[in-house]
């Protein structure tokens, strides 16, 4: 599949695997678990603390660690630029299935 981000998409699941094919590097996909490790434990932090400053804190290190992925070891653009709902979809979509065992970590 060519590493294109002019393609348009039907539905998410005609994205997922051009997703996929967009973070084949381990320390990319690496970089995006930890990133959604820690946005998660931001979005833990504000609901016990009700400080909203954890919202902000959640959406800048997931793709603070996504974007160091991309642009530091893929050496692709993120498609987040392009189909940033299919991409966010797609970072928790592949989170699950590296817990799962289905993706390489």
């Amino acid at each position: 599949m060519p590493r294109s981000h002019t393609r348009e998409f039907q539905d998410f699941a005609a994205f997922y695997p051009f997703y996929l094919d967009e973070h084949r590097n381990p320390t990319c996909r690496r970089l995006h678990f930890a990133g959604s490790t820690v946005a998660l434990l931001c979005l833990l932090a504000l609901a016990l603390s009700g400080n909203w400053w954890w919202l902000a804190a959640a959406a800048v290190s997931g793709y603070a660690f996504a974007w160091v992925g991309h642009f530091g070891f893929e050496k692709n653009r993120p498609a987040t630029f392009r189909h940033p709902l299919y991409s966010l979809m797609g970072d928790w979509v592949m989170y699950a299935d590296i817990w799962r065992g289905r993706i390489p970590f």
